[in-house]
């Protein structure tokens, strides 16, 4: 497969997370087993399989290879993209479609559906997203993916097949819906918005932000431009309850080398070893 973008891939427990993210460079995330992904702002070539992308905010690094998928997928003959993204973008993104329409003299086919905070949507039959307000400095969304399941009612588990059957013609509901959050996906924000939403700290998989590491940038700087330090991760690290954690967004004025001794000053251990840092 052609090699055009940088690629990680991690993988815990039967789910994957391929992708890459680099403070004002790009940002591009998908699972691959759940057939979704975050952000497109950059596309490798063999992300153009996954027909759902979330959208987090409408920063180039966030954004800027939307129209490139969308029309890979044309020209492969593909069906037409999911896109979920904040509400107030859904006209402007239309916009900039069009723009390329005629620039480009193809047509862009997708679905492009708006989301606000608390507002949920089916991705397929078992999967659910639900979007979260960030904190950032322009509006964001983060996302959470549920795995939703019917379980049979405790109080009905004595009962056998048969007798279960009876219950169910009788018109009484034995199952109730579990929802168990798989994923959650931050986009940038600053720490305000995993303290507002601490679903984010119960997902199984969190992929978020880490972009400053270091002691010459200050807490209220970071914070003031919509971003974590791994100050943040330090003081929280109790209420991490995931069982992976992806952190990158990391900024440009830190070396590979630099940024894992940093974090391995700060937290050793990475947090039993949940934590991985992309960079």
């Amino acid at each position: 497969m052609l090699k055009n973008a940088p690629v990680r891939s991690i993988a815990h427990d039967g789910l994957t997370v391929e992708g890459y993210s680099r403070a004002a460079v790009q940002t591009y995330w998908r699972v691959p087993e759940l057939k979704l992904g975050f952000d497109l702002g950059s596309h490798p070539w063999d992300f153009m399989g996954v027909p759902n992308w979330l959208i987090s905010h409408c920063h180039l690094d966030h954004i800027a290879a939307l129209p490139q998928y969308v029309a890979r997928r044309r020209m492969m003959k593909m069906e037409p993209p999911r896109l979920f993204m904040p509400d107030y973008a859904v006209a402007p993104v239309k916009t900039m479609l069009r723009s390329f329409t005629a620039l480009d003299r193809g047509k862009f086919p997708c679905r492009i559906l708006g989301m606000k905070a608390g507002q949920t949507a089916d991705i397929s039959r078992e999967l659910v997203v639900e979007a979260f307000d960030m904190v950032h400095r322009v509006p964001c969304l983060g996302y959470v993916i549920y795995d939703r399941r019917k379980k049979l009612k405790p109080e009905l588990a004595h009962l056998s097949e048969d007798e279960i059957r009876e219950v169910r013609m009788g018109g009484q509901e034995v199952t109730n819906t579990v929802m168990k959050p798989l994923v959650g996906y931050t986009g940038d924000t600053a720490p305000a918005g995993l303290d507002n939403n601490p679903i984010f700290f119960e997902c199984k998989i969190l992929i978020t932000e880490m972009t400053f590491l270091s002691k010459d940038h200050k807490l209220e700087f970071v914070h003031r431009n919509g971003h974590m330090h791994l100050d943040d991760f330090v003081v929280r690290q109790d209420r991490f309850q995931n069982e992976m954690i992806v952190a990158s967004h990391v900024s440009t004025r830190y070396t590979r080398p630099q940024a894992e001794r940093l974090l391995e000053k700060k937290l050793p251990g990475r947090l039993g070893g949940r934590l991985n840092l992309v960079i």
